[in-house]
Parts: C-alpha cells; structure tokens; sequence
C-alpha cells in the first residue's frame, strides 16, 4: 500500500479533481492525502481575521464568495444528480459551521475549526467523484485519527492505534481518501499540523501503516537544482538522501515541507515528488542510500536576521557561548547558522519576535551589532570532509558576492552562506553557473 498526497494546486479545480481520480485509479489499494483547493485556506484565514477585528459583515460576504466557487465546482463536478445532492449536503454542513461561528464572540480555538473546513471539503468531493465514477473509495476521518502530544508533536503510537483498524474494516475498498494538515491535540480539539502539513500528514499515515512508498504530487516535476523563479536553467534531481531533502525543504525549497521527512526516513519508506500536471516525468525519488559523491542542489531562506556579539574581553571568557546560547534558548528563538572567534560568536536567526529583548541581555556580556534583511544560500550535496574540493567550488562561485557568514562543517550535506537580500538573485544564479555548467 501507497500513500499518495495531492496538494491544493492539484486539487484547485473540478477538472484538476477529475484528473487526480483518473490518475490513482487502478493503481492498487492506496490511501488519498488531500489538502484545501487552492486559495481555501487564505480564504479562511481571512474569515477569521475578520471575526478577530469583530468585522461579522466582511467574514459573512467572504463565506458567501466562497461558497459560490465552490457551487460552481460541484455543478461541473458531477453528472449524476444523487451525487451532486449528497455532495451539496457535506458543503453545505461546512458553510453552516462557518456561519456559526461568525459572531463578536469570536476565540482563537474557532480558527482552528474554520482552518479544518478546507481539506473536510476537497475530501468529501473527490471521495462521491470517484464512488460516481464506480470506484469503491472509503472516506477516513483524519480528526479520528490524526493526533498531537501535549508537546506538539504527533503521537505516532496513537495514529498508528487508530488507523491501522479502520482500515482494516474496510477490505474491500480500493481506495481510501483522508485529509492532510488537520488534527486533534492533546486536549481532544481540533487543530492543524501547520502550512505543510499534509506533506506531514502523508508521511505519518505512511509510518503507521509501513507503506512500500510515499507520493507528494505537486505542480512542479520533482525538487530541481535551484530555485526556477530566480534562476532560468534548472532540472529536477533524480534523487537526494532524506538528509539532502530536509535541508533543502529547511532552508527554502517549497516544494517538500521539511517536517515530512523525518517519519519516513526512520521507517525507511522511499518518498518520490512527482508532477500532477506531467505524470509521466521522473521527479525526484528520496531515500536513504547515497549513490553519487556530487553537489545536488541549491535553495535559498529569506527573513533571516544575523547577530554578532563579541565578548567583552579580550579573549573568549568561561561560560560565554554557554550565555548567548541560553538566552537564545530562553525565547524559544531557533538558532541557522553559527560562526565562532576567540572573541565573539555570529547567529542567525528567522523571527523577529522579542528580539529587543534578546539584544538588551546580549549586551550584558559584550557588545552586540544586527544585520537584518538576509538570505541563507544553502548549496546541498555529498559533503563529507574528505571530498575533494566541493566546498572550493561553491566558495569560488560568489567570488563576486558578499558574503556574511560561512557554515561549514556541522552537515555531511549542507555548507551555507550568509548575503545580503539584495545579492539573492545573484549567488543562486552564480551558484547555478559554476555548480550545474551542463544544465
């Protein structure tokens, strides 16, 4: 069994739906992960923007628009009247929740339930296409299944628990279809596994139930060489060690959520990006054999803040590193990149939440200077140590750039350099130029 997650851009249409249930069937008993169609989920971000500021009138006419795409994509969906019946009662059980919960009592727990209405709704329509189109496809509940800790973390012993019978309960079914992203937590309320999630979702549901392989289909042929909206001449990596795809997923690359990896990766199930609108393209299979020493890719993460502090004496005192760590680590800020002196230490940071504070107990042990507005080139590959003369290359290929910061060292995988926003564009194309001459 397969678990195959379809993202909502692949999911955005009637026509997209109909193709990714032309696509799945007669490929065996699998299991569907869908996210929202595309836009759903800004949609009902907005929603509960508007019942945070008490705006009921702007989430109310924003619910309507809503509801009309989504009339008008069931009325090209179906053919068969019964269906279109039954697939306007589960919209319209989603649209009167929605409206429930448009009122000046507004709590922040009801944004997690307005967020849940997208992928309820895109599961629910392919789930009665495809029983329309004779296919024997079981709807699973991802909120009877799916759990968090109280840490946050997903429960896999407890998803595993669930899920694994209800499948079973069903033999006869060709395929399953569940929601990606949505959850329950700890306390039994519904919540989210964050942008991304259904990434995470499909490799979770792919460790409980020990699946041969996971599926992320996308809009794009596979994870390419570099990012193709700044740089012209990219191809799709055939393939990348899991440790090679959660750095480029971390430090930029849209295309595979970063957490997704991990779960397969422990239980050894292969994951391949494919393309939706090309199924017939290669795409890129991850897994955990390295089979080429070579630099395989490149991404680039935006927002990032540099701080350097530098020690009040002379040279590194006892215990200082330990300090800047600690107050790092005492505003939860998680720490990019690190490059260390005899007398001071530069980090990076991606959020700008309590910073002032953070810089004020800094200067309690030396003295502190910030650079905001930069960019962390991430080139990934084979880089053990012992591999002659890859860091050399990509060094040299931003001869011309300004560069911050170098991390070196802490990866088999990864070497990292710190530019400014503005340089961006530049060092992913300067990269491409001396890393992939034959792309």
């Amino acid at each position: 069994m397969k678990v195959l997650k379809f993202g909502g851009t692949s999911v955005g249409s009637a026509q997209r739906i109909k193709d990714v249930a032309e696509l799945v069937r007669g490929r065996g008993r699998n299991i569907i992960v869908l996210s929202a169609m595309s836009g759903t989920t800004n949609t009902l971000v907005e929603i509960a923007d508007y019942l945070s500021r008490k705006n009921v009138n702007g989430a109310k006419d924003t619910i309507n628009n809503l509801e009309n795409r989504y009339r008008g994509v069931i009325a090209e969906l179906y053919s068969d009247p019964e269906m279109l019946r039954m697939a306007t009662e589960r919209l319209d059980e989603s649209f009167a929740l929605l409206r429930s919960l448009a009122h000046d009592n507004f709590e922040a727990s009801d944004e997690k339930i307005i967020l849940a209405q997208g992928e309820l709704m895109s599961t629910a329509m392919m789930e009665l296409y495809m029983k329309e189109q004779g296919i024997n496809c079981v709807w699973l509940p991802a909120l009877e299944f799916m759990r968090t800790d109280e840490n946050g973390e997903a429960d896999i012993d407890y998803i595993t628990e669930i899920l694994c019978p209800m499948i079973e309960h069903h033999p006869d079914a060709d395929l399953f279809v569940t929601q990606g992203f949505i959850c329950r937590n700890s306390t039994g309320g519904i919540d989210n596994l964050q942008r991304g999630g259904s990434d995470l979702t499909a490799s979770l549901i792919g460790a409980a139930i020990h699946a041969a392989e996971i599926e992320i289909w996308t809009d794009i042929d596979g994870m390419h060489n570099n990012d193709p909206r700044f740089v012209n001449r990219t191809t799709p990596v055939a393939e990348l060690h899991f440790d090679e795809a959660a750095e480029l997923a971390y430090f930029g690359a849209k295309i595979l959520h970063p957490t997704c990896v991990m779960p397969a990766k422990f239980n050894n199930i292969p994951i391949r990006v494919l393309n939706t609108m090309d199924p017939t393209a290669r795409g890129t299979l991850i897994y955990n054999t390295v089979h080429s020493r070579s630099i395989k890719s490149v991404a680039a993460k935006d927002g990032v803040i540099a701080v350097k502090i530098k020690s009040s004496r002379m040279l590194m005192a006892s215990g200082f590193i330990h300090r800047v760590f600690e107050i790092f680590d005492n505003y939860k800020r998680p720490i990019d990149m690190i490059a260390t002196s005899e007398v001071g230490i530069s980090v990076t940071i991606d959020n700008p939440l309590k910073l002032e504070h953070i810089i004020d107990e800094l200067k309690e042990i030396g003295t502190v200077t910030v650079d905001y507005d930069m960019v962390i080139i991430c080139v990934v590959g084979d880089l053990e140590w012992h591999n002659r003369g890859f860091e050399a290359k990509a060094v040299d290929a931003l001869r011309d750039i300004p560069v911050r910061m170098i991390s070196y060292g802490g990866s088999n995988y990864n070497i990292s350099f710190l530019v400014k926003a503005e340089d961006k564009v530049g060092a992913l194309n300067a990269l491409t130029d001396a890393l992939f001459p034959e792309t």
